[in-house]
């Protein structure tokens, strides 16, 4: 711990040295060697410990991660339990504003790291990459820079989060945007049932990656084709599948994505990197504007502003959430997110086949390709809450509790997968 937080000092003291003072707001003029010399201090504590692999322990990751000692998590899908190395930077953090706070230009290098880190996680540039508060303010962006109106549709699933509902409703009574919402069969919602409800009025598919109701992985390619067939946009909220699974934003044709840090990505709140694609960055404009929006100060009070990504980071981030994450998308580069989706995905494969084998009504669709499983127990759900917290073991329990949901991650491992459906099995 108190190397990481030299380390951690000592990047941030490099960063600071070399900031300057634009407008009223303070911008790091550090030169490249600079910064990739602070990158490197500050990222020499949060390499994998472990690094050893074993059937226990495919990924080497468990001696990371303290939530393994205290029973089984599978709870991912709620909240990921962070790994010592994202613990340890927000707690340097933390002690660095005890005794020597880090200055704002240190600070703003440290998110623009986040975002290169970020950018390269989903096969991104930095410009296209912008800091939001939560998932949620993404798609609010993206659907106020539309100037929608009556006549235009918006198509979403049912599989979606409450946020876009609240959202689409919102337009739908102000504005007089129809809201289309497909009604997923068997828990999935295919490129061609949404290419029924897709239109020349059509503006905006907007879908889950991965549903945080069942797990269902959309097809993001197919509907990226079927929304640009259209000349319509796709928005994927993406909380529930990066960190966990690969993705390649130019290769898929995706144009905006937005994902908060608490799950798959191992970090904390109030951070959420949003992605615009590059040709898109005019049209996808700031909603408000502060000193962290000026570029350069042209003198007499007047301002060029970011056109990049920077430009949605209008004021004063979540930094401590900012450095965690730094940490944490460096534990996830070395780990490999195609190892983990892996490993993960084939855990729920294995929950799903015995589940379905035990007799349960799973949710999930069968075969399909994310860590997430939701399935009705069809027992008392006080009963089962007790049973679960007798054994130790964490899950989400949903729809008043008649469902669960299960999320295996990087750090569980077969055996505790077993334990789980040797419970299960003893309910049946």
């Amino acid at each position: 711990m108190d190397a990481t937080r030299r380390q951690f000092l000592q990047s941030v003291s490099a960063a600071a040295a070399a900031s300057t003072v634009v407008g009223k707001a303070e911008v790091s003029a550090a030169s490249t060697a600079e910064r990739e010399a602070g990158a490197a201090a500050a990222s020499a504590g949060t390499a994998a410990r472990a690094g050893q692999q074993s059937a226990t322990d495919p990924l080497g990751v468990r001696a990371d991660f303290p939530v393994v000692e205290n029973g089984i998590y599978l709870d991912s899908p709620y909240i990921a339990p962070s790994p010592l190395q994202v613990i340890e930077a927000g707690q340097a953090f933390l002690d660095a504003k005890a005794h020597d706070p880090v200055p704002l230009g240190a600070m703003l290098e440290e998110t623009d790291r986040v975002r290169r880190k970020f950018a390269e996680l989903i096969g991104a540039k930095e410009p296209e990459i912008g800091i939001l508060d939560a998932t949620s303010a993404g798609e609010n962006l993206v659907a106020n820079s539309l100037d929608l109106e009556a006549g235009d549709n918006v198509v979403i699933d049912d599989l979606h989060y409450e946020t876009t509902f609240v959202l689409y409703r919102h337009l739908e009574k102000t504005r007089g945007v129809e809201l289309r919402i497909l009604e997923s069969e068997d828990g999935a919602a295919s490129p061609e049932e949404f290419a029924e409800l897709i239109d020349d009025r059509t503006r905006l598919v907007s879908v889950s990656w991965v549903s945080h109701q069942n797990g269902y992985r959309h097809d993001l390619k197919a509907l990226a084709e079927l929304a640009h067939a259209h000349s319509a946009f796709l928005y994927a909220d993406a909380i529930q599948g990066i960190g966990m699974l690969a993705l390649d934003v130019e290769e898929i044709g995706i144009d905006f994505l937005t994902s908060g840090t608490y799950k798959w990505l191992l970090g904390g709140f109030g951070v959420a990197p949003f992605y615009v694609r590059e040709s898109l960055q005019d049209l996808v404009k700031p909603d408000r504007l502060g000193a962290f929006s000026i570029a350069r100060n042209l003198g007499d009070f007047r301002f060029e502003l970011h056109k990049s990504g920077r430009k949605y980071m209008y004021a004063t981030p979540a930094f401590g959430a900012v450095f965690q994450l730094r940490a944490g998308l460096d534990y996830l580069l070395q780990v490999g997110v195609e190892n983990i989706e892996r490993h993960t995905v084939s855990l729920a494969g294995h929950i799903h086949e015995s589940l379905t084998d035990q007799g349960y009504e799973v949710l999930t669709p069968a075969g399909n390709k994310s860590a997430i499983v939701t399935f009705n127990h069809g027992r008392d759900h006080e009963r089962i809450t007790r049973a679960l917290d007798e054994a130790g073991i964490q899950a989400t329990l949903r729809e008043e509790g008649g469902q669960i949901r299960v999320g295996p991650a990087l750090f569980n491992n077969a055996a505790e997968i077993e334990k789980f459906l040797d419970l299960t099995g003893r309910w049946m």
